[in-house]
């Protein structure tokens, strides 16, 4: 285990960090939850990423929490922790990249045309005269009968792609129209899809084209961090990523396409067109020389157990991840810890909350599992290395809560759903909000695809039905200026805030909603907490079939 903090600053933390001991036991609290995240989203925690000092103090400090509610160690063999050994890599300023054709070059600066990074354990990348593939979404999806790829050999070579899905920007029209998630974007619009897609195909390298409305996000979101990168240490050979990987930005695209005589605009149209085939830019090269420092180190997801009175082998686990992005350049204001006070120290606070208050309510005949994940920032690798490698059988893991950013404008008449069609966990999140005088919105930002980007995803891969709470998912129906000011509150925090030194705690959040939400977790998991139900997945979803697959386990 890490690094511990001093035992009188643990005990600072349990008499003040977030204990409001007048708070009523069954009920979630707005105090609560902002002293805790005031805490996590503090200087002296560094933007809480993993391998560094504000991991110990994060770590330490959840620990610490767990144990004033009355949890037990969720970890293997009684501890409280999980190890999830991590790679860092930070490729150094010196780096050079370039585009060049007979007759151009176009020079690629870090972080402002491009963000390249690596997740391999090489300190030096030398690429020269590597052919670039034109590979449009990338998509090879034969369910749609729909194969971007063609004949094209990748080995070698770099991909260039377009974020998003296919028909993300098609017209009612045209004949994609609707042959993916139309808006709502699929896993073949994720950036770590067209990554592990290029991967098996041999490519050296695989670049996304930057478009703030596909992408969900602008470009200093994109460009956040550049050239550092997180990763599991132990890869599974099967699965080996490409040397280099990241964005491109839209200019630089255009320039590159230009060079080979291509019009990016026209490509895109080109690319929604079920005809397609990826193709080599005529006579461009890629060129690369890049110094690489690698660290490796354990990180730690952080696991706290309620147990169940009469099936405890059966768990709910309610999650959200703990790291942030640490330390960066200086922002506007000459902040340079990126606190991730809403994303997600929020979450974590609010997963604590659950755990109090369920704590305090009957035994459970189930258990739940209250856990805090590491590097969901880098790619959700906290939640991935446990769902690798579960403490508690992924076969009696009855379902998964997500808590990853909420909204901190108010209450809300609303609460808004992600990933419709998924599972029997959404009719019982409909049920749950209509007692409570609320209603489901669908998710109105689905080009994001937030379902694929948070660590309940992880879960869902291995066949755990899963619900998700994001406060990005769409503008809430507020009670305080109604849907136009949720969407002001979206807009405001990703425009100005997310990923940022901006996303700090603030004395002027009203947490009213956050706990509105909270609670509704809070009674689905006491729900199946006390029931012999198993959540299902509905029919079409991806995941049915590798649920399905251990069905008898659960009779």
């Amino acid at each position: 285990m890490r690094l511990i903090l001093p035992t009188l600053l643990l005990i600072f933390w349990s008499i003040n960090g977030s204990a409001d001991h007048h708070t009523e036991p069954s009920k979630i609290s707005a105090n609560n939850l902002s002293d805790m995240v005031k805490v996590m989203a503090s200087d002296e925690f560094q933007g809480r990423a993993p391998g560094t000092p504000g991991e110990d103090k994060t770590v330490a400090y959840l620990i610490a929490q767990m144990k004033k509610i009355g949890l037990v160690p969720g970890g293997a063999e009684g501890s409280w922790t999980q190890a999830v050994p991590m790679m860092r890599s930070e490729v150094k300023p010196s780096a050079k990249m370039s585009f060049s054709s007979a007759d151009t070059v176009l020079t690629l600066a870090q972080g402002t045309s491009v963000s390249v990074d690596t997740a391999t354990a090489l300190t030096n990348i030398v690429a020269t005269d590597i052919p670039v593939v034109f590979v449009g979404f990338g998509a090879n999806a034969p369910e749609q009968d729909w194969d971007d790829y063609g004949e094209i050999d990748l080995t070698g070579k770099l991909a260039i792609f377009l974020v998003n899905d296919p028909d993300f920007a098609a017209e009612p029209k045209e004949a994609v129209a609707g042959r993916f998630g139309n808006r709502r974007m699929t896993y073949y619009g994720r950036w770590a899809y067209k990554f592990e897609e290029a991967a098996r195909r041999g490519a050296l390298g695989a670049l996304v084209i930057h478009e703030t409305e596909a992408a969900g996000y602008d470009w200093s979101v994109a460009a956040a961090g550049a050239g550092e990168n997180v990763s599991l240490a132990n890869k599974d050979p099967k699965a080996l990523p490409v040397t280099l990987q990241g964005w491109l930005h839209n200019d630089a695209a255009q320039e590159l396409l230009a060079a080979a005589g291509h019009d990016l605009d026209a490509l895109r149209n080109t690319a929604r067109q079920p005809e397609f085939q990826a193709f080599e830019l005529e006579g461009i090269r890629f060129d690369a020389d890049l110094e690489v420092k690698i660290t490796t180190f354990d990180s730690q997801n952080v696991l706290g157990l309620l147990p169940g009175n009469e099936r405890p082998d059966e768990v709910i686990i309610a999650s959200a991840h703990w790291d942030a992005y640490g330390i960066g350049a200086p922002d506007e204001q000459g902040r340079t810890v990126r606190a991730g006070a809403n994303d997600d120290a929020l979450g974590s606070a609010g997963i604590l909350e659950l755990a109090r208050v369920i704590k305090a309510q009957p035994a459970m005949a189930r258990s739940a599992l209250f856990a805090f994940w590491t590097a969901e920032e880098a790619g959700l690798v906290g939640s991935m290395a446990y769902a690798a490698d579960p403490i508690f059988p992924i076969e009696k893991t009855v379902a998964n809560f997500t808590l990853d950013i909420l909204q901190t404008a108010g209450a809300a008449k609303d609460v808004i759903l992600v990933g419709k069609g998924q599972s029997d966990l959404e009719d019982d999140l409909a049920r749950a909000a209509k007692a409570a005088g609320r209603y489901v919105t669908e998710e109105n930002l689905p080009e994001n695809g937030l379902f694929y980007r948070a660590d309940h995803f992880s879960m869902a891969r291995v066949g755990v039905p899963v619900l998700l709470m994001m406060g990005i998912a769409g503008g809430a129906d507020l009670v305080v200026g109604g849907r136009e000011a949720g969407n002001q509150w979206i807009a405001d925090y990703i425009g100005n805030c997310y990923h940022k030194p901006c996303d700090a705690w603030s004395p002027d959040w009203d947490l009213t909603g956050a706990v509105q939400d909270i609670e509704l977790f809070r009674q689905l998991i006491t729900e199946l907490g006390g029931t012999t139900r198993w959540p299902a997945w509905k029919p079409g979803s991806e995941f049915k079939a590798t649920r399905e697959q251990s069905a008898s386990l659960r009779q």
